[in-house]
């Protein structure tokens, strides 16, 4: 059964006088990978950072609807934004390490969350890394600059801080977008590998990137969710027009 991590009910951004989001209504299920899709400027960052409050950083924005996180809503005023971001991580469009070590990197988002213990650290970031592949090919360097790793690197990198804090849920905006193929396709890997243990939300402009990793895919435009509903069926068998028109290349 196909459990609801992430619910959207309804949900209104505005920036300032400007309607970005409206009235956008979807599941997040569970152990699986959800793909944004839609031309610029529809709306896909703006949903997936309303998904964890970074949203609130945004100067003039304005939040309304809810979004459930295991049935309780995250904008609610008891919530505390910061323990909402360790729940969902972030990974950003370009690779943004800090000018620090490999291992200062992974270790800053702990320290975050309070957790200085060395040992504790070790175990950690050793792990993280493991699960995003870079053990073999960092190990020996954990001491080395962040910024001399390659720009796939520097992204799995990125990953692996998102998760070292144990996050519930993963967002990734374009991860891969200023990558080539090759670190394209370990990135790729990487997600469908890692959403045994995550809730993975994608947005991308690569059609091909959404039909191959996600299982689920939503379509914006404009601001409005058009279609959501298993990737398969929106790839093959769309049920809006528009949809299709978007798939197919007609405009986007």
């Amino acid at each position: 059964m196909n459990t609801v991590k992430v619910k959207i009910e309804n949900l209104n951004v505005y920036f300032k006088e400007i309607h970005v989001l409206k009235k956008v209504s979807l599941p997040i299920l569970k152990n699986h990978i959800t793909a944004i899709i839609g031309p610029s400027g529809c709306g896909k960052s703006t949903l997936l950072r309303s998904i964890n409050r970074m949203i609130e950083l945004s100067d003039g924005a304005r939040v309304e609807g809810k979004i459930l996180l295991d049935g309780k809503n995250i904008y609610n005023k008891d919530v505390d934004p910061i323990t909402i971001r360790k729940k969902i991580g972030m990974v950003f469009q370009k690779p943004n390490p800090f000018p620090k070590s490999i291992y200062d990197n992974i270790a800053y988002a702990l320290k975050v969350h309070g957790i200085k213990d060395r040992s504790t650290m070790d175990e950690k970031i050793n792990d993280a890394l493991k699960q995003t592949g870079l053990w073999k090919e960092v190990q020996h360097r954990l001491k080395e600059n962040a910024l001399s790793l390659s720009g796939g690197q520097q992204q799995r990198l990125c990953i692996a801080r998102a998760i070292v804090s144990t996050p519930e849920v993963l967002l990734l905006d374009e991860p891969t977008s200023a990558l080539d193929p090759l670190a394209t396709f370990k990135i790729e890997d990487l997600l469908v590998r890692l959403k045994e243990k995550y809730t993975i939300v994608i947005v991308t402009h690569n059609m091909q990137q959404a039909a191959r990793i996600s299982d689920y895919t939503a379509f914006l435009y404009m601001g409005r969710l058009i279609e959501f509903g298993e990737t398969k069926k929106i790839f093959t068998n769309p049920e809006e027009k528009l949809t299709e028109d978007y798939i197919t290349g007609r405009f986007g």
